[in-house]
């Protein structure tokens, strides 16, 4: 059995959130970089110009790549011979987005009684976390602030089995379609096909987590991929939706076994400023 303090946590979360705030990955501008420069409309390419000049801003001055520093969703893999010593993982986390938000003075977006008072917590507590254990003595976090523009715009559907991948692939569309430009295209988009409704959108989110562009080993999920990709970018949106070929950076496919009479399908939009950081303890 091995060790973690829990003070350790929650140093590696704050650090984690500040550094997402201010340093978009290396994936993430590399996309952005082909984007632009296969960008037909003029227009659009200068979009995609101006958010490249952003993340280079963000990284040089430290100044957060959006003024939305998003919800606090945090992954943790947690192998199953460790101990968490010294406290409990859920206050852990907290106290590293709460120390995390304060002193790198980003914005704090959440409210308490969503649908009464709303008064914010004042430290972008609590985090929303996704916790699996998995085998071994480590323990990897993955940190995601999620603009609120991008996650207003996910979407659920209980298809019919019938429907199958044809269902499934006009589904997505439609929500690109809806979602226009209120997420910041160009967009990596998330996917999650099968399981429960809650477990399809936990999916949806946790495809997000992926290096952009990188497919999914199952090849009918990859080929599910490209098809999307494709057809999300031949809408016309293109970058912030002013027109053009890149509507998507990217599209994700996560699946899971799922009920006999069921399709649920979920999306998850991630928006240009697509910010992730991970680390091992």
């Amino acid at each position: 059995m091995r060790e973690i303090e829990a003070d350790q946590i929650s140093n590696k979360v704050a650090e984690l959130f500040i550094d997402a705030a201010h340093n978009l990955p290396e994936d993430v501008v590399a996309a952005l970089q082909r984007a632009r420069d296969s960008e037909e409309s003029p227009l659009g390419r200068q979009i995609l110009e101006e958010i490249l000049e952003n993340a280079k801003t963000a990284r040089e001055e430290m100044i957060p790549l959006c003024q939305d520093t998003g919800t606090s969703v945090v992954f943790v893999e947690l192998g199953q011979e460790v101990h968490i010593a010294g406290g409990d993982l859920a206050e852990a986390i907290n106290r590293g987005v709460a120390k995390g938000y304060t002193e790198g003075f980003l914005r704090k977006s959440i409210v308490e009684r969503p649908f009464s008072a709303r008064k914010n917590t004042g430290d972008n507590t609590p985090a929303v976390v996704h916790l699996e254990l998995v085998p071994g003595d480590k323990m990897k976090i993955t940190v995601l602030p999620k603009g609120g523009g991008c996650e207003n715009m996910s979407r659920l559907a209980i298809l019919l089995p019938g429907q199958g991948r044809e269902g499934v692939v006009d589904f997505v569309l439609r929500a690109v379609e809806e979602a226009s430009g209120n997420p910041c295209p160009p967009l990596i988009l998330g996917v999650g096909i099968g399981g429960t409704a809650e477990h399809c959108m936990s999916l949806a989110k946790k495809a997000l987590t992926r290096r952009v562009g990188d497919p999914n080993p199952d090849p009918e999920a990859a080929d599910l991929e490209r098809e999307l990709l494709e057809k999300v970018n031949a809408l016309g949106l293109g970058p912030q939706a002013v027109g053009g070929t890149n509507t998507a950076l990217a599209v994700h496919v996560e699946t899971f076994p799922t009920h006999i009479t069921a399709l649920p399908v979920a999306v998850n939009i991630q928006c240009h400023s697509a910010r992730l950081k991970s680390a091992e303890l």
